[in-house]
């Protein structure tokens, strides 16, 4: 009996011994497996040395031509190889790998596979296999990289709206080598197609410059909508080379064309979001098979512009409404956000003259003078003064707009019926810097860097030339502001102070001047005398378009006067021009429709 239990125990003993082997054998490589030769194919492989590699398997010249294909496919940089197992019996086995294959623009691409194993003569060899690359490629197929061209973003507008959206443009060009025989019919094609664009398209000239160009002749540039009816037309012909362009193009091109120009300037380096890219198999043909891996582009982020679509619409519709050089500009007192930039079709003439023309302000500039005047204690608007017909100042006869005479009245009543002859008389009595540091507080002679637009407020010189300063006073002399710049003096009087005004979110807009704010008593001030003007003065046209204040405007030139109307209804300022539109009831009433052109009670 105890002979019989130490047997059992022997046997136990040898049974576990051989467990423990086993293991060990999982565990580590044996001398005689096929890790070894595995390791040195991976060796020569990581180097970039497919020959060696090759020599290392049982069809060298096949696995060379397929090892420098993926290495060429792929543009690889470089290659880790990693044995992650292996297993075999008697002469055949298999070794579990994992590759990092690195590729250009740091790029990586890490899979496992397996690799056949094969011993001859006691020597392992890899057999090989497409499954030695990647486990899904076919025999006869290889790598092929591809990248997918980034996304690139649209720009909205402060409402979410997109203006501007990735398209294509489409250009045009005749190949003479290609159209051979058909040149000529070809080209009469071609200068018919395209003759409503270009009026000067001749069939001739167009087959003998295309015949003498060592390139295809180019021709012209057209966006989807005219590219839809001409291609359809001559796309066929022999020798018509289309070419699509990728472009950034306007969702509605009626929508602030000078302004959304500059945008995609400022922007176009910003609106390519990040490349995807793919590893495809390819056949013989390099014709794709299969997508090994692919990582997808990320689309950059949005650009959006301060423009409001229901504003902008609005201002563009009333500046139609006239057939002279018209102009409005509104801002967002709050914040400084350019909402409207609007010009018609004889202002577009002379460029962007909204946000850069220079012209005498008229009477709207008495927002200045007056701001002017409280400040340096010279009156309030409860202060009498006199508003006679005519005032002469020096040499200077000045005369208030036919002449009227209201006698001694309060600031503010002169201010509401905008008397020339008082804020002459005010402005005579000042320094010579006194309007051009006045100005500067509501925003006019400063300089500002807008991203996306470009601006100049206006120029108010110093003077001590009396009747400069005197004619300065109401807005004649040599005072010049643009509309833009007077929609931030209206902007000035309803924010309390002068904005920063922005185009493009997040852009930074850098201001050059002095920037010595208006004094809350100054603007407090003008606040009801500017509401004056609706209720009981010379804007009385514009009062049924809610709690409108503003100041009118009359600037004379030789031969004419410009239009004027600036103000604000709660937080929305603007400043209309109407250029030799002579009085401001035009300006006023162009106002007016761009206020009953809002959605009811917009508020900016």
């Amino acid at each position: 009996m105890a002979t019989s239990l130490s047997l059992a125990s022997r046997v136990t003993c040898l049974l576990t011994v051989a467990v423990l082997i086993a293991a060990l054998n999982a565990c580590t490589p044996r001398p005689d497996g096929p890790e070894p030769a595995a390791e040195q194919f991976f060796e020569a492989l990581a180097t970039g040395d497919t020959a060696a590699a090759a020599e290392l398997s049982d069809r060298p010249a096949d696995a060379r031509a397929a090892l420098n294909e993926a290495w060429s496919g792929l543009q690889a940089v470089r290659l880790d190889a990693q044995i992650v197992g292996s297993k075999f019996s008697e002469d055949t086995g298999s070794v579990t790998y994992r590759y990092t294959w690195h590729l250009p623009k740091d790029r990586t691409w890490t899979y496992d596979g397996q690799l056949n194993m094969v011993r001859d003569e006691g020597r392992w060899q890899v057999r090989w296999t497409a499954t030695g690359l990647h486990p899904r490629l076919g025999e006869h197929q290889t790598f092929a990289l591809r990248a997918d061209p980034p996304r690139r973003a649209s720009v909205n507008e402060r409402g979410g709206t997109s203006v501007l959206v990735p398209g294509n443009l489409y250009h045009y060009a005749l190949d003479a080598k290609s159209a051979g025989a058909h040149l000529m019919s070809t080209a009469r094609a071609v200068a018919d197609a395209l003759r409503p664009f270009d009026n000067t398209m001749d069939a001739q000239r167009l087959a003998e410059q295309a015949s003498s160009s060592a390139q295809p002749l180019s021709l012209i540039t057209l966006r989807q909508s005219d590219h839809d009816p001409v291609s359809a037309a001559i796309a066929a012909r022999p020798g018509v080379v289309i070419t699509p362009q990728a472009a950034m193009l306007p969702t509605d091109e009626s929508f602030a064309p000078a302004i959304i120009g500059q945008v995609k300037e400022a922007v176009r380096d910003e609106l390519d979001g990040k490349a995807g890219w793919r590893v495809v198999s390819v056949n013989q043909n390099d014709v794709d098979v299969d997508v090994l891996h692919e990582v997808p582009g990320d689309a950059a982020p949005a650009v959006t512009i301060s423009l409001d679509r229901a504003v902008q619409n609005a201002a563009q519709n009333a500046v139609n409404t006239t057939g002279k050089k018209a102009m409005i500009v509104a801002i967002k007192p709050s914040t400084g956000e350019i909402l409207a930039v609007a010009q018609n079709a004889a202002a577009d003439a002379d460029g962007p003259i909204a946000t850069t023309g220079l012209y005498p302000p008229g009477s709207t500039f008495k927002i200045v003078t007056a701001g002017a005047a409280i400040e340096r204690d010279m009156a309030t608007p409860n202060t009498l003064l006199g508003c006679p017909g005519t005032i002469d100042v020096g040499h200077r006869t000045v005369p208030n707009y036919g002449g009227f005479d209201l006698g001694t009245v309060p600031m503010s009543r002169a201010f509401a019926s905008s008397c020339n002859t008082t804020f002459a008389e005010l402005a005579s009595r000042m320094p010579p810097r006194a309007l051009t540091q006045a100005a500067a507080q509501y925003g006019i002679g400063l300089d500002y860097q807008i991203e996306g637009l470009t601006t100049v407020s206006g120029d108010v010189p110093p003077t001590v030339n009396l009747a400069e300063r005197t004619e300065d006073g109401f807005g004649q002399g040599k005072v010049l502001a643009s509309p833009f710049g007077m929609a931030l003096a209206a902007a000035t009087v309803a924010a309390g102070k002068t904005p920063v005004p922005q185009l493009i979110a997040g852009r930074q807009t850098v201001v050059t001047g002095d920037r010595t704010p208006v004094t809350p008593e100054v603007v407090d001030s003008l606040r009801p005398m500017m509401r004056l003007v609706v209720t009981n003065g010379t804007a009385e046209a514009i009062a049924s378009a809610g709690d409108v204040r503003g100041k009118t405007g009359e600037a004379e030139f030789e031969g004419g006067s410009h239009s004027w109307f600036a103000g604000y209804r709660g937080d929305l300022a603007f400043a209309a021009l109407i250029v030799g539109g002579g009085s401001s009831e035009y300006a006023v009433r162009m106002c007016k429709t761009m206020l009953d052109g809002l959605p009811p009670d917009y508020q900016a």
